[in-house]
């Protein structure tokens, strides 16, 4: 089977679709007859003996066919012209009815851009911790029917709910929902694909309440404690600094250090041996 032949266009543009004759320079157009039909019903223009004897209303003033090469253009495109296309070539001979010379069909793809999508952000509550919101992306006026998606700092999310007017040959509006509990700013991307297009938008999810955790004070018996070691490690620094000078003079003094008072009184022999030799000599 021969691979179907397609075409692309997009809405507003002139596209040509092509036949599979093309009348040879010998020849002209009045020894053919040839149909272009839609969906094989709708005969879009048909000629005969070189003259136009049909064109349906939807393609007045929109379409023309090339004399050699039996092309039909159809400016400016519209969304209804989306389908399937056949032409028929038939050749007229004067012994004989006329034969068929090819009967082939093309596709026309026809592509209308969605409009850049609008993302709305709606709070629903808010408190230290995150805020609750719902997210809704809509575009419109697109064709054919198109594939939403969003994502959050570029990883892919699923909507909650999402719906397309539903039409075959009309443009089609579409429109996303997401709620989120938002525990910092973060980045939405909301994008709308269609026939190999995409169209996206980006919007900054902000956490809306900032709050400030208070400083929780210590607990009574944590400065009981506290208090206690405190006082102890001060009265422990005041007693070293009393007692510790005349517990080192009783050790350290010596025969040649210095004559003052305070040593000479360190070099005298206690009270309590010259009680005890006095007492033996009794």
């Amino acid at each position: 089977a021969l691979e179907k032949k397609v075409v692309k266009s997009k809405v507003g543009e002139k596209v040509g679709l092509p036949c599979c004759h093309e009348i040879p320079s010998s020849e002209s157009l009045h020894s053919y007859r040839v149909y272009w039909q839609k969906n094989t019903t709708e005969v879009v223009l048909a000629y005969a003996e070189g003259k136009m004897i049909s064109k349906h209303k939807q393609y007045v003033n929109r379409t023309e066919m090339d004399a050699r090469n039996l092309t039909l253009w159809i400016s400016p495109v519209e969304i209804l012209d989306n389908g399937s296309y056949q032409c028929i070539v038939q050749h007229r001979r004067l012994s004989q009815n006329s034969v068929v010379v090819c009967d082939e069909s093309v596709t026309l793809f026809v592509t209308a851009d969605f409009s850049k999508p609008n993302i709305t952000a709606e709070v629903l509550a808010d408190s230290c911790e995150s805020t609750e919101m719902v997210v809704r992306c809509s575009s419109y006026g697109g064709f054919p029917k198109p594939k939403l998606s969003g994502a959050l700092d570029n990883e892919s999310t699923a909507w909650n709910a999402s719906w397309v007017s539903e039409s075959s040959l009309r443009a089609y509006n579409v429109t996303g929902k997401l709620w989120l509990n938002v525990t910092k700013d973060i980045s939405f991307t909301c994008s709308v694909e269609y026939n190999g297009f995409a169209e996206s938008t980006s919007l900054l999810l902000r956490k809306t309440k900032e709050c400030v955790v208070p400083t929780v004070p210590p607990s009574y018996n944590v400065i009981t404690a506290s208090s206690i070691i405190i006082i102890t490690f001060l009265l422990a620094i005041t007693l070293a600094a009393r007692y510790l000078p005349r517990h080192v003079c009783s050790h350290c003094c010596k025969p040649q250090d210095s004559v003052e008072e305070g040593v000479k009184e360190c070099m005298k022999p206690p009270v309590s041996s010259k009680v005890t030799s006095e007492t033996s000599s009794v």
